[in-house]
């Protein structure tokens, strides 16, 4: 029995052994739950954009078909766009800092984060999905979600104009809705994932760190170096930078006429790529996702 037993084959430990999951798909995993668990990201500015289209339908439509003038009919179809969008990026904004805020803090308040140590996910990869999250997922979606909502207002126009007996033609050519979409893009990758990263990072940071309140402790610093300059040196240039950093660089907008081959596009996004508080930001958001990641590692739950 011994002579049979030993001439059997050893067993394949090789092949026994789990596969290695490559670390993009267990970021791409990472972000996916991070959607899932806040939704509120996506519901945010599709509610705002429903508010939008049905304001759009009440008051715009209603201006539109109360005013003879066919011209001004035409005019006032086109107002409310720029609004709608600006509103919609504005809500998914406000949801990304309050995302980053309770990104951290969330699970150490809940305790998932002993769940979460357990897995096979490094620190680096967990901080890093959850800064994918306001800098390219919520962006992106929120164009996504934009394009839709002018895409349902322009038909809703073209419906109006339809029934006043007047042509389309003139409202699509207008619109230019391509076009006013490549400047979408622009400015969704240059401000809100380039330039705002530094404040997404340092929000995800005080959300690792503080015990409660993490919307005081992140503002507490900056009204209070604010303060302290304002009563010992009687300036304002912290909060003169403050409001610069929230506005966006001087030179972001895409110029009215801009396409892909205007030399002009080109021009803006020199200009944008040349400016120091571009790269002094990205630097700072690097030194704050570090110290969050290292920050994390050491962290438990509240």
């Amino acid at each position: 029995m011994n002579m049979h037993a030993n001439s059997l084959p050893a067993p394949d430990t090789q092949a026994t052994a789990p596969a290695a999951v490559p670390g993009s798909q267990v970021l791409y995993w990472s972000v996916q739950r991070e959607l899932w668990e806040s939704r509120y990201l996506y519901t945010v500015p599709l509610v705002v954009a429903a508010v939008t289209v049905f304001g759009f339908l009440i008051a715009t439509i209603g201006r539109a078909l109360a005013t003879p003038d066919l011209a001004r009919r035409l005019a006032v179809l086109q107002e409310p766009y720029h609004f709608a969008t600006a509103l919609i990026m504005g809500a998914a904004f406000i949801a990304g800092l309050f995302y980053c805020l309770d990104a951290l803090h969330g699970e150490r308040r809940d305790r998932s984060i002993l769940f979460w140590k357990s897995l096979p996910v490094s620190d680096l990869t967990t901080v890093l999905s959850k800064m994918t999250i306001p800098l390219v997922v919520v962006p992106l979606l929120t164009m996504a979600i934009v394009v839709a909502t002018e895409w349902i207002m322009l038909l809703l126009s073209s419906l109006v104009l339809l029934g006043s007996g007047l042509s389309v033609a003139k409202l699509w050519t207008a619109m230019s809705l391509p076009q006013m979409w490549l400047g979408l893009l622009y400015h969704t990758v240059t401000v809100h994932a380039l330039w705002y990263a530094p404040i997404y990072a340092w929000l995800l940071l005080v959300s690792g760190w503080a015990r409660r309140a993490a919307i005081l402790w992140a503002a507490l610093p900056a009204v209070a170096v604010g303060v302290i300059e304002k009563v010992a040196f009687n300036t304002t240039h912290f909060a003169a930078w403050l409001q610069y950093r929230f506005s966006g660089p001087e030179h972001y907008d895409l110029p009215s006429r801009g396409a892909s081959g205007d030399p002009m596009m080109h021009l803006h996004l020199a200009t944008f790529l040349s400016t120091p508080g571009l790269w002094l930001g990205l630097a700072a958001a690097t030194i704050f996702l570090g110290l969050a990641v290292r920050q994390r590692r050491y962290q438990g739950p509240i």
